[in-house]
């Protein structure tokens, strides 16, 4: 890979096989793929899914050759990708990228399932394809996402774009082109396609378009490959021309992070974070911090004074509500992540509601909450989300701690039973049964071995919504 770098990671769309990628990055991919699966059942059911799927309702769409999990509702592929894609996004609750290189900034990285996933099952269903082939087009899609997100210059996230949104469309794009088996050459036009499609602004984060990004990236990914399909023309140097994806829109990038696909897999090294709270994931090593703080010690709301939390300067960037008024700012506010721990012990779906925002208990302690850049979280470095905490105790005691990375990362990672309890639990959101869950999460987990997905997208949407 010298100069040809959409080429390059086009012959590695096409040319890539599952027995080539390594057993650690697959058991992650499937994990990944489970939380996904359960993400978009419950935000199906969440306002913003309600909405969408609303407006793709008016559009009277006859052809039914996918589904839209949580519900009874087939469509177009690139409509149930979008509603997929914006669902698994809609809580906030989804996987997260890291970072390695020092520079790159947590924030700046994907959610890689939410665009990537929905346009692989989208089209599979279709097309009738088997597990092993979402499973391989999803781990392309996600490979190529990741890697375009961490090499192109910080720029891009600094100055407003949202990766997941950027990125996510060109991933989608792979992996949409591998389940539509696309040659080289015709894969080259599918990411062409999709580099114009990608878009998506930062300053929209806290509101509705922020999981419409996510949903319009996994739609872009399935018609640019489509398109491509039905021989649609783009540039095939979209990457890395002079005015292509990586100038425009970042100024740069970091060649041998590019020349680095699939050696590691990012699902094998940095990994891949699953949340266990549904929140911006920069929240989320604070969060645990405090959990355990809260827990060891038998704290109960009216013993806090104050909340110090210090982090790196660039999170405060991303978690930009210090007043917020709802829940889907509320994801965004360090202040309400910390007192909702506090007051309600917990941080789940329920937590994050309108109402439970509004609560003066929960509005009162967000008071007591400084969120500020501290020194000694900065010099660890902007691809560590460093976060120290102090609680304040009435009594003049003071609690402290300090993680880099939250549960849920690599690092600590949930459990299969964690995972499978975030996963029912979301099912359960969308008025799944314990048991289907059970034997949902059995499927994914042998994935390779299934000859086609009716069986598990049946599980994953009710008879009747």
């Amino acid at each position: 890979m010298v100069d040809e770098i959409t080429a390059a990671v086009s012959r590695f769309v096409v040319d890539t096989k599952l027995a080539d990628i390594p057993t650690d990055a697959v058991g992650a991919a499937l994990r990944s793929i489970l939380d996904g699966l359960g993400l978009a059942v419950a935000g199906r059911a969440s306002l913003v899914g309600q909405l969408a799927a609303a407006e793709v309702d008016s559009y009277g769409c006859s052809v039914t050759d996918s589904s839209v999990l949580g519900s009874s509702v087939r469509l177009p592929s690139r409509f149930a990708a979008f509603l997929n894609g914006l669902a698994i996004h809609a809580d906030d609750f989804d996987d997260t990228q890291l970072a390695t290189l020092p520079d790159r900034v947590y924030g700046l990285l994907t959610h890689p399932t939410a665009p990537v996933l929905p346009a692989a099952l989208a089209l599979g269903e279709r097309l009738g394809r088997s597990g092993a082939d979402l499973l391989l087009a999803y781990l392309v899609g996600v490979e190529t996402e990741a890697k375009i997100s961490e090499a192109i210059d910080p720029r891009h996230y600094e100055a407003g774009f949202h990766s997941t949104a950027t990125a996510g469309a060109i991933g989608a794009a792979a992996a949409a082109a591998r389940i539509l088996a696309l040659d080289v050459e015709q894969t080259e036009v599918a990411l062409g396609i999709a580099a114009s499609c990608a878009s998506g602004l930062r300053e929209n984060f806290g509101t509705m378009t922020k999981p419409f990004h996510a949903g319009r990236a996994a739609e872009s990914g399935v018609l640019a490959a489509q398109l491509a399909a039905n021989g649609f023309t783009a540039a095939h140097n979209i990457l890395e021309a002079r005015r292509g994806f990586f100038s425009a829109a970042g100024g740069g990038f970091d060649r041998p992070t590019m020349e680095r696909l699939g050696a590691p897999w990012t699902f094998s090294d940095p990994g891949v974070s699953i949340k266990p709270y549904p929140s911006g994931s920069l929240t989320h090593p604070a969060m645990t911090v405090m959990a355990q703080l809260l827990r060891d010690n038998d704290v109960q709301a009216g013993d806090v004074e104050l909340v110090y939390v210090g982090t790196n300067r660039h999170m405060p960037n991303a978690l930009i509500h210090h007043h917020p008024a709802d829940h889907l700012a509320a994801k965004f506010s360090m202040e309400f992540c910390m007192a909702v721990l506090v007051v309600a012990g917990r941080a789940g779906l329920a937590e994050f509601t309108d109402e439970a925002v509004r609560r003066p208990d929960i509005q009162s302690m967000m008071e007591r909450v400084r969120f500020e850049v501290d020194p000694e979280a900065d010099g660890t470095g902007y691809n560590n989300m460093t976060s120290i905490v102090r609680v304040h105790l009435n009594n003049g005691t003071v609690l402290r701690g300090r993680a880099d990375f939250a549960k849920g990362s690599p690092a600590n990672p949930m459990t299969h039973d964690e995972l499978f309890r975030k996963f029912a639990d979301c099912l359960a959101v969308g008025g799944i049964s314990s048991s289907a869950a059970e034997r949902a999460a059995e499927l994914v987990g042998n994935l390779e071995d299934q000859p086609a997905l009716g069986e598990i997208t049946g599980l994953l949407c009710p008879a009747e919504s």
